[in-house]
């Protein structure tokens, strides 16, 4: 009763407040809400134990049903042109509790409501991303659900927006707000490739370590990812450094991932702002974690502008980045500024996704200055997932020798079963695709062997697959509109395998180290060596296709060489033994 009475007394305090400033909250806590946050219990009365089953949480770039927004009066214009993006490609729920008004603005400006919900809830702000519920899906492509942290906010409403989501379209929900389990997290410090890999800042720490401001049970960081585990799938928990000019230290104001291996950051000039703890942050990043496919992360950087006078986040500029940018199916909104920086950087994003609809939208005018509440297009929206997915995971092939047999190899899966998969490949500027059927390997992996054109060349493809339901399916998404290229030279054979191996990872190391082998179609034998030439270890890799693992004996300390060897000559790797 207590906890009710400090809850109810904290709302009508917080709507009052609202009633008589008519201002949109900003995207960090204000003052008055820094005063209010000791008396606020953020505890609520709902508790859900975690799922019972493994569950996956879906990576941004998947197929999604709904897209969530809290209608603000403040930005509408902003609003409506994300509204008319999104029913292009998928419904759409409007918080509000004015929808009549928002209906008419919408109907006035020509866009068709047959894909919209309203939603009639209370709302504290429009920082959406921060607080809705995350999809997961059980066994990877099971049940659809959603999961809530606790929002790191003083804004009860917001706070409640998840149950809302799940009670509307039915769907389970589990909730981080009871016992131990009491996480403290926000959607925007979050960012999953789906294969249960998942990036934040160490805000995440901080927000649940002994005297937090929320009243949250002390967690290590151990007992963080346990929770992030049960509730979410997500296995690597990667945290860097914060930015000491980012205030709301949330991730996605300066990275963003573009599919499993890539990860595109925000690039300052030398020196300059947060540039050189991103750096750090991505050298930490490619020094101790691989991507899932068992190779290094790819890393894309996209400038971030200053102010119209020149001055970034440590001149008192605003934080403006393109990385803060959302998919929608075949649509990716991007935050824009005006348009002589806008222009490059929505090239360079039509480049990194080919055949995907880009759309800037303005957050930096005088009438709607979204980003000056530090935030953008990513913080105010957020996705739900579609029901039963045909899931498709494909590391793209870059390159190839001429004449050579290239595997297309993808793990595809479905609840209903998969009836069947091709790749549609040619070469560019040949006209129609061709076609090769793939192969099931078990546990869910198909292939197809793909022959090289005997020139240099450029082969472009993509997959599409059906499930025995009938649904169908293409990745990338937005094929054959947009699709996957192989580079093909006349590369010699040892050139070609020098970039097939890949690794070490981690190095150094205290045992395990990792490699991965792509493309190379024989038995590879490998030799481990010490710096005085002696040999401690031989081995064969029977096919020299995939992720290898070795484990390092633990006598062997200091500088390591292991050899690859096969009819491609020798490719040699340093390890450093701890």
């Amino acid at each position: 009763m207590i906890r009710f009475i400090s809850r109810l007394f904290f709302i009508l305090i917080v709507s009052q407040t609202l009633l008589f400033a008519q201002a949109p909250l900003p995207h960090q806590m204000t003052q008055q809400e820094q005063t209010l946050l000791q008396g606020v219990s953020f505890h609520q009365n709902r508790v859900t134990d975690p799922p019972t089953v493994p569950v996956r949480t879906m990576a941004e770039w998947e197929e999604v049903a709904y897209l969530v927004i809290t209608w603000e009066s403040n930005f509408s214009n902003i609003l409506r042109q994300i509204v008319a993006a999104a029913v292009e490609e998928c419904q759409v729920i409007i918080t509000t509790q004015n929808q009549s008004s928002v209906a008419n603005y919408l109907t006035a400006n020509g866009i068709d409501l047959t894909k919209v919900t309203f939603m009639n809830e209370n709302w504290d702000s429009i920082w959406i991303r921060d607080y809705a519920g995350n999809t997961v899906y059980s066994n990877d492509v099971g049940e659809l659900a959603l999961t809530d942290w606790i929002y790191n906010r003083p804004r009860p409403n917001d706070d409640d927006m998840p149950s809302a989501h799940a009670s509307l379209l039915n769907l389970p929900i589990y909730i981080t707000d009871s016992g131990t389990n009491d996480l403290v997290n926000t959607g925007g410090n979050f960012m999953t490739d789906g294969l249960g890999n998942a990036f934040a800042s160490s805000l995440i720490l901080d927000e649940n370590e002994a005297g937090n401001p929320y009243g949250v049970s002390a967690k290590t960081e151990a007992q963080i990812d346990q929770i992030m585990n049960a509730y979410m799938g997500i296995d690597e928990y990667i945290k860097m450094d914060i930015l000491p000019y980012d205030v709301i230290h949330h991730i996605d104001m300066h990275m963003k991932l573009l599919d499993e291996e890539t990860l595109l950051v925000s690039e300052y000039p030398t020196g300059v702002a947060d540039g050189p703890q991103i750096e750090e942050n991505i050298n930490y990043v490619l020094s101790n974690f691989q991507s899932p496919f068992g190779t290094p992360y790819k890393i894309e950087r996209i400038p971030a502008p200053p102010s119209p006078s020149g001055n970034y986040p440590d001149t008192n500029g605003y934080y403006r980045t393109y990385t803060n940018a959302v998919f929608i199916n075949k649509t990716v909104l991007v935050p824009t500024y005006r348009p002589e920086v806008d222009g490059p950087a929505i090239a360079q994003w039509e480049e990194m996704l080919p055949g995907y609809n880009i759309v800037g939208i303005d957050v930096d005018n005088s009438g709607e200055n979204l980003i000056a509440l530090l935030g953008a297009i990513h913080c105010i929206t957020h996705t739900i997932g579609v029901d039963e997915p045909l899931w498709i995971v494909h590391q793209p092939v870059e390159e190839s020798a001429t004449s050579a047999t290239v595997s297309i190899d993808a793990t595809i899966k479905h609840i209903s079963g998969i009836q069947g998969a091709k790749v549609y490949y040619r070469e560019a500027g040949s006209g129609a695709f061709l076609t090769a059927t793939m192969s099931p390997l078990g546990n869910d992996l198909w292939t197809a062997d793909l022959v090289m054109p005997s020139v240099a060349s450029q082969v472009e493809y993509y997959i599409e697959s059906q499930a025995n339901s009938g649904k169908v399916m293409s990745r990338p998404l937005v094929a054959p509109d947009g699709f996957w290229t192989i580079q093909v030279g006349a590369l010699s054979a040892p050139d070609y395998v020098q970039g097939q191996i890949s690794g070490a990872v981690p190095n150094p190391t205290h045992g395990t180290v990792q490699f991965r082998l792509s493309q190379i179609h024989e038995p590879v034998s490998v030799r481990v060596s010490n710096v005085l030439g002696q040999t401690l270890h031989r081995g064969v890799i029977e096919e020299g296709h995939g992720q290898y693992t070795m484990e390092l004996n633990a006598s062997w300390q200091g500088l390591l060489w292991v050899t690859f060897e096969g009819s491609f000559g020798q490719v040699h790797r340093q390890v450093i033994k701890l």
